[in-house]
């Protein structure tokens, strides 16, 4: 059974107390102790790890991500949302399966060199005949070795229906349902510590239908696994959900059965006073990107708002061509200066927003009974960040943390096992994962030029 031992690390439990010079003891894939000054006596065997000069957290949470879109960064850069999707809507339906593989390895290891154990990823294009894209993210993550939730997404609705994709990007009602029931009966792993679970993700009320939204809704809760899609990014959004639908994009999903406790949303930019108490009381929960919604110019989410309600509020990078190279632990300053320029300096603060990126992505993923915190019977997906050096002016780690650049990662554990060691990730090598990387991008721009 692997043992670590963390010693002398300010040590941010999350759900509890925080133990200044603190310990953190490892067995197998679980925590079994936490507490102040030297861990208790152990076997010998354990790999003893020094934490002075470090802050040791639980592994972040990434609850809303597009990793494919690592092959399309730095496109159609000055666009809204729907200019920027129309844009890129013809060069992603020419994606195959090795363009999402080294996007998924580029991007996963990124996230987790940003301290990131536990991602999701909404994928839902699916051209014809390009392979198989889903299982080659699933591949990716595995081989990075971080926890992954993808999420089998879907668009039924194109031009010819309202929507707003192209109809060549589509797939028909059948196939969505029969595929989507297929990848949870092949991958989904229900068990605890699991790193492999899969939720149903339509889209977007803009670009799926209503059959399609209560189907899904149907089937997910049948399999007993969880929902997903993106809601009330931008005022388009609501304008055309308004049009179509009559209704608020909020009103609109509760309408069909699509809030409550094993849901989550991405985005909620465009919030009603009673969207936010209706997120709360259905226990709908929120993942808040905020790089993603500034570079696409959509709008400041109301998180202090949802998390005063109660609503459950995680934190994600969305996809790299919405937020170019943003790594997941800076979002947790996005999300606080963003907060602060709009509601004032207390607004959200570093404590906040560190239980967003961890304790509050479990949460959204149903999974905080796990994840998300340090404590005995956790999992063991720990990251230990480098706050010493230039960050030692700072008396509060956590402040070192959510306030300033992303520090360096001394080691991040997933399930007890290193992916990242020194800031730099061990699982994959760290070059070779950018290299494949650029592949992708350099090969999703060759076939895109067929249909350019």
């Amino acid at each position: 059974m692997r043992r670590v031992v963390i010693e002398n690390a300010h040590v941010a439990t999350v759900s509890g107390d925080e133990y200044p010079g603190g310990h953190i003891v490892v067995e197998g894939d679980r925590i079994t102790a936490v507490g102040p000054g030297p861990a208790p006596e152990t076997e010998a065997g354990a790999e003893r790890i020094d934490g002075t000069g470090c802050l040791a957290t639980p592994g972040l949470v990434n609850s809303h991500h597009h990793l494919y879109q690592w092959a399309s960064q730095g496109t159609a850069v000055d666009g809204t949302l729907f200019e920027w999707l129309t844009t890129l809507y013809k060069p992603w339906s020419k994606m195959d399966a090795e363009v999402v593989a080294g996007a998924a390895t580029a991007g996963l290891g990124w996230l987790a060199k940003s301290g990131c154990t536990t991602s999701t990823d909404h994928h839902y294009l699916f051209p014809k005949g390009r392979g198989d894209l889903f299982a080659a993210g699933i591949e990716a993550a595995r081989e990075i070795g971080v926890r992954f939730h993808p999420c089998r997404g879907s668009m039924d609705r194109g031009e010819s229906q309202g929507g707003l994709p192209p109809d060549e990007v589509v797939e028909d009602i059948d196939t969505v349902l029969a595929e989507t029931e297929a990848a949870i009966d092949r991958y989904h792993d229900p068990s605890p510590g699991s790193l492999l679970r899969v939720a149903v993700a339509p889209c977007s009320p803009f670009s799926v239908t209503r059959d399609l939204l209560v189907e899904s809704a149907r089937l997910a809760r049948d399999k007993g696994v969880r929902l997903h899609t993106h809601l009330a990014e931008t005022l388009d959004e609501e304008e055309h959900t308004r049009e179509q639908f009559g209704m608020t994009p909020t009103e609109y999903m509760d309408s069909i059965g699509w809030l409550g406790p094993d849901v989550w949303l991405a985005h909620c930019v465009h919030l009603h006073d009673t969207d936010v108490k209706r997120l709360a009381e259905t226990r709908t929960g929120t993942a808040h990107c905020p790089s993603s919604n500034a570079r696409l110019g959509a709008g400041i989410a109301r998180v202090s708002h949802l998390l005063e309600a109660g609503a459950a509020v995680g934190l994600g990078v969305d996809g790299a061509a919405s937020a170019e190279l943003v790594p997941l632990a800076g979002e947790l300053r996005q999300a606080i200066y963003m907060q602060r320029a709009r509601y004032g300096p207390t607004a959200l603060n570093a404590r906040q927003a560190l239980e967003m990126a961890t304790l509050g992505g479990a949460r959204c993923l149903g999974r905080d009974d796990e994840l998300g915190a340090l404590a005995p019977g956790r999992l063991a997906d720990i990251a230990l960040w480098r706050i010493d050096g230039f960050r030692a002016a700072v008396d509060d780690p956590v402040v070192a943390l959510a306030f300033g650049p992303t520090p360096p990662l001394e080691r991040l554990l997933v399930g007890g096992r290193t992916v990242v060691d020194g800031d730099t990730l061990v699982t994959v090598p760290q070059d070779e994962a950018g290299r494949r990387g650029a592949d992708a991008h350099r090969r999703l721009m060759r076939l895109a030029e067929e249909v350019l």
